[in-house]
């Protein structure tokens, strides 16, 4: 791979918007569509949830967000389009990050139902993210 080329063709706002996506499906995979399961399965109550260090949590969300698109980006290459980024991005979601968190959810005897949960946060995330790159060149 060429990374000098593959740094000129990155359109860097798409790479931010992509990063963003990630926030707007976020808020909506675990405010609305999940959220009750997704507390009960790892024990949170709103109490707990208000305490937490929202700016640590968003910031470096929003960080590795950034990273993730900018990489599959490069992954994505020059010659990305809509349908090869969105396919590339469920493929990357689901055959590499939900099976490595499966791996992890195994050992840490998690729930199924949180796998699903946040696995599917991700796989739909970074198809959504691969789309995004790939239609905003």
């Amino acid at each position: 791979m060429d990374f000098q080329q593959s740094f000129e063709t990155i359109n860097f706002f798409a790479v931010i918007a992509a990063g963003l996506s990630a926030f707007v499906i976020g808020g909506l995979w675990y405010s609305v569509l999940f959220a009750k399961a997704w507390m009960k399965e790892n024990g949170f109550d709103e109490e707990k949830l208000k305490n937490a260090n929202m700016a640590k949590i968003f910031g470096g969300s929003f960080i590795f967000s950034l990273i993730i698109s900018f990489v599959l980006a490069l992954f994505l290459g020059p010659e990305r389009n809509a349908m090869m980024g969105a396919t590339a991005g469920f493929m990357a979601g689901l055959f590499w990050v939900a099976t490595t968190m499966g791996i992890t959810y195994l050992f840490e005897r998690k729930s199924l139902k949180l796998f699903l949960i946040n696995a599917g946060y991700h796989v739909v995330t970074f198809m959504i993210m691969g789309l995004i790159l790939g239609l905003w060149k």
